[in-house]
């Protein structure tokens, strides 16, 4: 029998996973649950924090039939971000929590972001110059102006996860530099940016204790061990964000090694020995996982999800779903790069990276009466590549050398996706053993927290392997220049009538109420 189990939780936007694995990083056993997400036609997305915790406890109900939990020496987990949860005094959600896609902090995010204030522009140069949508700082500003904060608190979902397991009210180093305007060597939070903001005081409705990744939140209660079929005591170490985690996950720390963390969204990570500033990327964000690590960020806000509409679309009554890839993959490979002139843009929840666009949107342009579904699927997995590619340019373009992709998530499993990113890309993709990433990173945390290994960087070299990759055909990265280059003018051309059709939708909502 292993000598320790280690558990990795990792809640994405769809399903909560959990992984166990031994102190050598094998994957012993893992198993999900599902929760919903209810979007709404004004930008609304919305779940409710009671159904993660249901999520982890079927997920560990099932586990529970194979391995005896009780076993398990340590735990992390990571989580989406911002999705967050506000609370009473007691800590128990008194409202629907704000997923990090939600949309209606639109507004909260022009003002910060226009405001002319030198202590504004100062503190968001360590944001990539702004501040977005998806964050702490503009959905606690849209809390404020919607609710009476007087004796409640602000969560980010992994915060309200980890006290339902400890008790204990923490936040991640990671999260509150990537998401909350925390600046280390800055003294961490800035009272007079907040103040400026019209966030004055908001901190006292944040958790008051930041905590380093790998840092020790607290041991499982009583209570959490007897709903889970935990050991109470068992202990709880500080995880991050999904995708940062997924970093660690990957074997992905290097500089010059880009990490790719695919699913609903892209979230594309490296680091750097020094902060670089350009306002087109995330960051640099100051050690959020690794101490003396700049954090450069790009991203993609629809990916996965894209492909899950063309599914619904196109096979709603298909039972088999390994069938339905199947033929996608035979009919996409008689179709040449390029979709035979079908061009699709990919933001169809905004624009992350480079265009930082809460207005943007998708768009079909050259469709024609000769073009199939097969050339719509294989133009959204280009799209999507290219969305990549913009993002990688925009790193060269700051002298960030590029070297090659390591990927993870549930995007890996589509093995022609892979192919066709590093077909536009022209670089190599490698992919870890274990694909859910998220899951590993947190277990790889766990076990530099109980002492297993000295740093959580050797400890991913130790239990991370690389299991396959991908190789560009240059021949078809030289075809998908001409289509990248349509790619990034139509996004150009198409945004501005992208926001006028957003903004008088929003009108009509106001008219109609």
């Amino acid at each position: 029998m292993d000598a320790n189990y280690l558990l990795g939780i990792d809640l994405g936007t769809q399903s909560l996973k959990v992984g166990i694995y031994n102190e050598n990083g094998k994957l012993l056993l893992k198993e999900s649950a599902t929760y919903p997400t209810n979007h709404t036609k004004d930008g609304f997305s919305e779940q409710n924090p009671m159904d993660w915790w249901q999520a982890l406890k079927e997920a560990l109900q099932k586990a529970e039939g194979h391995l005896d939990l009780t076993k398990i020496s340590g735990l992390s987990l990571c989580a989406t971000s911002s999705t967050v949860v506000l609370t009473d005094k007691n800590y128990q959600p008194v409202a629907p929590s704000q997923c990090w896609m939600d949309q209606r902090s639109v507004k909260e995010e022009d003002e910060i972001n226009s405001n002319p204030s030198s202590v504004v522009k100062d503190r968001l140069l360590f944001s990539g110059q702004k501040t977005s949508i998806e964050w702490m700082t503009t959905k606690s500003l849209w809390l404020k102006r919607h609710y009476d904060l007087s004796e409640k608190f602000i969560l980010e979902q992994i915060d309200w996860m980890n006290y339902k397991l400890t008790g204990e009210v923490v936040a991640s180093k990671c999260n509150a530099t990537c998401k909350w305007n925390y600046v280390e060597h800055l003294n961490g939070f800035s009272d007079e940016f907040f103040k400026v903001i019209g966030l004055e005081g908001i901190t006292k409705h944040w958790p008051r204790q930041i905590l380093k990744v790998g840092d020790k939140v607290g041991e499982v209660t009583e209570s959490a061990a007897r709903e889970l079929g935990l050991l109470a005591g068992t202990p709880v170490f500080q995880g991050g964000i999904d995708a940062h985690i997924g970093m660690i996950g990957s074997r992905a720390l290097e500089p010059g090694h880009l990490s790719m963390i695919t699913g609903t969204s892209f979230v594309h990570l490296m680091h750097h020995e020094q902060p670089i500033f350009n306002d087109s990327l995330w960051g640099p964000y100051e050690g959020p996982i690794l101490d003396d690590h700049w954090l450069l960020e790009g991203g993609q806000l629809s990916c996965g999800s894209i492909i899950s509409w063309f599914l619904n679309e196109f096979y709603s009554d298909s039972t088999d779903e390994s069938e339905v890839y199947r033929e996608l993959e035979e009919e996409i490979k008689k179709i040449q790069a390029g979709s035979e002139g079908l061009v699709i843009l990919d933001s169809w929840k905004g624009n992350r990276t480079p265009y930082k666009n809460p207005y943007a949107t998708g768009a079909f342009v050259g469709l024609t009466l000769s073009h199939t579904k097969y050339h719509i699927y294989r133009a959204i997995l280009e799209s999507i590549a290219f969305g990549t590619k913009n993002v990688i340019e925009t790193f060269r373009n700051s002298s960030i050398p590029v070297k090659k992709i390591i990927a993870g998530g549930g995007g890996t499993k589509n093995a022609c996706w892979m192919q066709i990113i590093s077909d536009v890309t022209g670089l190599p993709i490698s992919i870890p053993m274990d694909k859910e990433t998220g899951t590993k990173g947190a277990a790889i945390i766990a076990a530099y927290g109980i002492g297993l290994y000295q740093t959580i960087k050797n400890a991913s070299e130790q239990m991370v392997e690389i299991q396959a990759e991908f190789k560009p055909d240059l021949d078809k990265t030289a075809k998908y220049e001409t289509v990248f280059g349509n790619y990034l003018e139509l996004n150009e051309l198409l945004f501005p009538i992208m926001k006028k059709l957003k903004n008088g939708k929003e009108e009509s909502y106001e008219l109609c109420t």
